[in-house]
């Protein structure tokens, strides 16, 4: 039987956890640019792989790197990325995935696959850009949870990066791989 410093170290961690796994079915509401299915659930797996350097002729790369330093609960977040209305991916923790795009303007979106149902905040994120031919575009997908006297905060934000920045980062995380769970 445990003792009563085991059953309050459980009370606490599954106080903390449980938040995180409960599924928020308005995590990314249909009609968001850029957004897929919200019932859309990926597998992710992470892996220390390189990355191109250049995209293939006549396409741009796009990079969603999910940056977790300010997400101070377990487990992480798993984040799934979307391009014009389409998930082509989804990170986990500290980590990036690419993909490859035709030139034009895309829509971009970033969705928390699972909320957090204790605190408002936002769980998903949306922007847009231009690609060109050959171009190499980075954007940022920071998460934030914080707990403390002040209460909750949640926040997630899509945005684009230096390339000089994209670059960093994406040496310093792990490479994202993921499907679609059936």
């Amino acid at each position: 039987m445990p003792g009563p410093i085991v059953k309050a170290l459980l009370l606490s961690i599954t106080l903390v956890a449980l938040p995180m796994l409960a599924q928020d079915k308005s995590a990314a509401p249909a009609g968001i640019p850029g957004c897929g299915d919200p019932s859309a659930k990926f597998a992710v797996k992470t892996s220390r792989n390189h990355h191109p350097v250049q995209p293939e002729k006549g396409k741009a790369l796009v990079y969603f790197i999910q940056n977790d330093s300010n997400f101070n609960s377990f487990p992480k977040l798993t984040t799934r990325v979307g391009i014009d209305g389409k998930w082509v991916g989804a990170t986990h923790g500290n980590s990036y995935l690419y993909t490859a795009v035709d030139p034009g303007v895309h829509h971009l979106c970033a969705s928390w696959q699972f909320g957090v149902i204790l605190g408002k905040g936002r769980k998903t994120s949306a922007a847009h850009f231009t690609a060109d031919a050959g171009g190499v575009y980075y954007f940022e997908v920071k998460d934030k949870y914080l707990q403390g006297d002040f209460g909750q905060v949640l926040d997630m934000t899509l945005t684009p990066l230096d390339s000089d920045e994209g670059q960093l980062l994406a040496n310093q995380y792990k490479l994202s791989t993921s499907h679609l769970k059936k």
